[in-house]
Formats: C-alpha cells, structure tokens, sequence
C-alpha cells in the first residue's frame, strides 16, 4: 500500500511535463504574437484596432491567413477581391467592412462605377437569395433547373 506522500510525489512528477509543455507553448504563442504585431505594425504602419482586439493565442494565425489570402500568389487580382469583399460587407452589412473595402478597392483601381456595380452585384444576389430561401424552392430541383439553363445558354452561344 502506498504512502500519501509516495502518492503525492507520483501526482507532481506526472505534472511536472505537463507544467513545463505549458510554460514552452505559452512561451512560443508570446513569440508567434510578437512577430505577428511586429509584421503587422510594419505593413500598415500602426496597430489597428481590429488586430488589437483578436485573441493573442490567435493572432499569429490570423495574421497570417489574413497575409495568404492577400499575397500576390492569389488568383484573383487585388481590385477585384476588394470589389467582393465590398459586395459582400454591404450585405452584412458592416460599416467598417464598407469603408475598408471601397478605399481599397479606389487604392487598387476600381472606379466610383465599378464600386456601385459590385454593390449592386451583392444586392441581387441577396434579393434572390431571400426570394428563393424564403419560398422554399427545392434544392435538388432549383439545380436541376439551373443546370438546364446553363446548357441551354451554352448552346445559345455556339450559334
């Protein structure tokens, strides 16, 4: 039969690792976040306000899905990912998303027409979507339709 105390230090050595995996990662999520605020600051010159408020266990992920989406390796050119971004914060709607995505897209290139056109883009489709959703259509049969559709479009456009 074992002693309290035997037991006791049993428990500690078993927890010992774990405090110490604990200390290590808590240590490597400072130093993610570190970095991170560090490439942030020197991107836009400051800290904004929406970085500063996201987790700081989860910033360094963040940021960096944030630096992937936004690389020059995307497949959609900047001007036109800021023209859907626009199209989806008026939606939301989201005042920040709004003014963020309209100065950008103006940076990238878009003109005041292009920014009204997207805007009106994200309006149809969500009008359609409510007339769709809040009737009911049937999935499977609204791609069904669909599909005929684009056959028959495709078709059109051969002649």
């Amino acid at each position: 039969m074992e002693t309290k105390i035997s037991m006791t230090v049993k428990k500690w050595m078993l927890l010992i690792p774990v405090l110490l995996l604990t200390a290590s990662l808590w240590a490597q999520q400072n130093e993610d976040y570190e970095k991170a605020k560090s490439e942030i600051e020197a991107e836009f010159g400051t800290f904004p306000a929406m970085f500063e408020v996201f987790p700081d266990h989860a910033l360094a992920g963040a940021w960096e899905n944030f630096k992937m989406l936004n690389s020059p390796e995307s497949d959609i050119p900047p001007k036109y990912r800021e023209l859907i971004q626009l199209a989806v914060a008026a939606q939301i709607p989201c005042q920040y998303c709004v003014y963020f995505h309209s100065a950008s897209a103006k940076a990238f290139g878009a003109s005041e027409e292009e920014i009204q056109e997207a805007i009106a883009h994200g309006a149809q489709t969500r009008f359609w979507s409510m007339i769709l959703q809040g009737n009911q259509i049937d999935y499977e049969e609204f791609k069904d339709e669909f599909d005929a559709i684009m056959e028959h479009m495709a078709s059109k456009s051969k002649n």
